[in-house]
């Protein structure tokens, strides 16, 4: 399905779960000295945190509030990838009955506490939401069926089958971007957190413990824990690529900002949408190749968009919203990103197995901005107590992949 939604009151984003927009950003300061600390404190744990992304961060943000000195290592931005291009949609409920239930649930309930402690509305555009599923039919433009009176007033276009999947009590919205980077300027500014710009080329191992990253270059930071959290580029990582396969799925995303912002109402939409030409109901995210695997680039900043895929977009917000239509909304980002996913659609958090002190948190899929608070919160109990509380990592500790027949 196609879901349609507002990044903040004065943007509307198409796109799918797994995709977004990029509007203004909240600016990341290098690192500020860490509190000071008394002679007889021990030594905080060292740990480096590689991937500069929704998962990292909120990594790197709970192990310095927990008194770890935490070095974040990014090659390019932060949030430069799907962390910063997706729908910043978050459901309390929508994984219930699978394996991610628990995960989802807590990280729903951190999304709201943090919200509440960041001034979330003004700072990253958290809002709740009412969500709607909802049928569109392209050939009935110029006929529409009669009108359901419960539709939101400015979907005007040929919309049927009305029915609420999520109320303001269990579907929320943040601008992904704009949470990652504040999540970080907190970390950095109150917990002394280090941002460095570079790319990881490995991680020493030393008698089948972690004693550093190694970056290209040669700078060595030395670690008594390292966190790698590199999304869909977790791929290109040997040390993870000889155990699991994650790849990236490419998802688009438009950002339309329409003339008259206050007739958009905070809802988000899920469309069947069936085009002209008939046919079954398309996702026009599917239309991109988002079901299929495609090659990712070793550079974030080089991920562009289909011409055609995004051209289909715009086709749906017109006919869904005179509102969004050309000349009705100004066209303020067409972009893409890669989704990182796993054979088994689990994403892996957790210890690497035989490494000591080195963990991963990876393959969330459509679902890492949701997700990112609970994982990051149960990494830094796991690394620094020893045992995640927050959520059970059982099921998604990489571990489950020893003896598996690795797939590609």
């Amino acid at each position: 399905m196609l879901a349609t939604s507002l990044p903040l009151p004065t943007s509307f984003t198409l796109s799918s779960l797994q995709t977004c927009k990029k509007t203004k950003t909240t600016p990341v300061h290098c690192s500020s000295p860490p509190p000071p600390q008394s002679p007889m404190d021990p030594q905080p744990k060292r740990v480096a945190v590689c991937g500069g992304g929704v998962i990292g961060v909120c990594t790197a943000y709970f192990l310095a509030k927990k008194g770890a000195s935490v070095t974040l290592i990014e090659k390019s931005s932060v949030a430069c990838a799907a962390s910063g291009k997706s729908g910043g949609f978050l459901a309390l409920d929508w994984c219930d009955g699978g394996p991610l239930a628990s995960l989802a649930r807590a990280s729903f309930n951190l999304h709201r506490s943090l919200a509440e402690e960041f001034n979330g509305a003004e700072s990253y555009g958290y809002r709740p939401l009412t969500t709607l599923s909802l049928t569109v039919t392209e050939s009935e433009k110029q006929s529409p069926p009669s009108r359901d009176k419960n539709l939101p007033s400015w979907v005007d276009g040929p919309a049927r089958g009305l029915r609420a999947i999520g109320s303001t009590e269990t579907t929320a919205q943040v601008h992904p971007q704009m949470f990652t980077k504040t999540l970080l300027s907190t970390a950095v500014e109150k917990y002394g957190v280090e941002v460095v710009i570079g790319k990881v080329d490995s991680v020493g191992v030393e008698g089948g413990r972690v004693e550093s990253v190694v970056l290209e270059g040669g700078r060595v930071i030395e670690s008594d824990s390292v966190v790698l959290a590199l999304g869909p580029w977790s791929g290109k990582f040997e040390m993870l690529s000889s155990l699991f396969r994650v790849y990236g799925l490419k998802a688009h995303s438009i950002v339309l900002e329409p003339k008259e912002p206050d007739a958009i109402t905070p809802h988000a939409l899920f469309l069947s949408y069936y085009p002209e030409q008939g046919g079954k109901p398309m996702d026009p995210v599917y239309l991109c190749g988002m079901s299929s695997e495609v090659e990712l680039p070793e550079d974030p900043e080089q991920i562009a968009g289909d011409p055609e895929s995004l051209e289909v977009l715009k086709r749906v917000a017109s006919t869904v919203s005179s509102h969004l239509g050309e000349g009705e909304a100004r066209l303020k980002a067409e972009q893409a990103c890669f989704l990182p996913c796993t054979d088994d659609s689990v994403p892996v958090i957790g210890e690497i197995p035989g490494v000591k002190g080195c963990y991963v948190a990876t393959g969330h899929n459509c679902w890492g901005i949701l997700n990112g608070p609970a994982t990051g919160a149960a990494m830094a109990e796991l690394i620094v107590d020893g045992q995640a509380t927050v959520v059970d990592l059982a099921r998604f500790s990489p571990a489950r992949f020893v003896g598996r027949r690795r797939k590609g």
